[in-house]
């Protein structure tokens, strides 16, 4: 077999990329300079609308040249800090005093939240779970798909507004989302930190590729994420620190006057979650009695919690303890848990110094 050459991948003929169709159309246009607040439409064919659209609002501000920042809320139905803030910053901000441009979507995954749960009641599923998406999928596969092929394209940061939802409480955090390259994991870091957040902590989720913030990073932008509380209800502080976030992410990108950031007192507390061992996962079928509440110390082998079995009155509670030393990052909310459910997260040190 001498003298035969075997191709490689790199060898072969590449085909041209074609771009994916979508069927996706918006009344707003994103390079007008001025406010505009509208919709972009969905083309969706239900029993009861066979040419209706699912219409999700669209704001877009722009004046003259400078960076896009994109703004998500809404990613789950049952987080509302995000989608409060980002809805009182779009009727709030005047385009004259910005130099560039805000694309803000306050209800992105809009069944979800018109139905104020994490995942789309139309087919399912969790929008922070299909990205890149899919032009000619499910319609939760769609809008990721529009955020994806549409809406990165068009900017310079990402700017994720997530809570804890029904099923957690977390610690008021900016999150960190980690990006392979050095240097786009630098910018990460120091746009993560202009936020502002009392806390802040790099997250990978166990390195899910299939989020939002992970796709954006893939896509090249700096990227911002956020946990701002939980249990399904509206905390003032959480809400008060989102407001603030926002208006500083803008000031580090150069798109609001760099005078407006307001900076934390002390040197940033940063976390990590340091992979599996940081997680408590239910094992029974019971009622979860949570040891600690975010922000407080806990020690590997303590007790994190029971579960309690109220049907069955002579058996002990199950006992799940922390496997790492470190602070509480999140506990699970609602007392009931089935086996497999997330109860609690431990969040360590991180050292960023090296990243510096």
């Amino acid at each position: 077999m001498s003298g035969i050459i075997v191709p490689t991948e790199e060898d072969l003929p590449k085909a041209p990329r074609v771009p994916r169709r979508s069927t996706v159309f918006s009344d707003v246009d994103l390079g007008r300079d001025g406010k505009q607040i509208g919709f972009f439409h969905v083309p969706q064919s239900p029993h009861d609308d066979a040419w209706g659209t699912v219409r999700v609002p669209l704001a877009v501000v722009k004046n003259g040249t400078g960076p896009t920042v994109l703004i998500e809320g809404g990613n789950h139905g049952d987080e509302y800090e995000g989608p409060i803030a980002l809805g009182e910053l779009i009727r709030s901000i005047d385009p004259a005093g910005i130099q560039g441009r805000i694309i803000a979507i306050p209800a992105i995954n809009l069944p979800a939240v018109v139905a104020a749960q994490r995942t789309s009641p139309v087919d399912g599923l969790n929008f922070n779970r299909t990205f890149p998406g899919d032009p000619a999928g499910t319609l939760t596969r769609q809008l990721s798909a529009y955020v994806h092929d549409v809406l990165f394209p068009e900017s310079d940061f990402f700017l994720d507004l997530h809570s804890g939802g029904s099923s957690l409480m977390i610690m008021p955090s900016a999150i960190i989302e980690p990006a392979a390259d050095p240097a786009q994991h630098r910018r990460n870091i120091d746009a993560t930190l202009a936020f502002g957040a009392p806390t802040t902590v790099m997250v990978d989720n166990l390195g899910e590729r299939r989020t939002s913030t992970a796709s954006a990073v893939d896509a090249g932008l700096t990227v911002v994420g956020t946990e701002m509380a939980g249990a399904g209800t509206v905390s003032a502080e959480a809400l008060a620190i989102c407001r603030r976030g926002i208006r500083n992410v803008l000031a580090h990108a150069g798109v609001i006057d760099p005078e407006h950031l307001v900076k934390p007192a002390g040197e940033p507390r940063v976390l990590t979650i340091p992979g599996a061992a940081a997680y408590g996962f239910a094992g029974d079928d019971g009622v979860f009695e949570a040891a600690q509440a975010p922000g407080e110390p806990v020690q590997a082998g303590s007790v994190a919690g029971r579960i309690h079995f109220l049907t069955d009155p002579g058996r002990e509670p199950a006992v799940l303890r922390h496997r790492i030393d470190g602070v509480l990052f999140a506990r699970r909310q609602p007392g009931r848990v089935r086996p497999g459910n997330c109860c609690f997260v431990v969040a360590v040190p991180y050292d960023w110094s090296g990243s510096r």
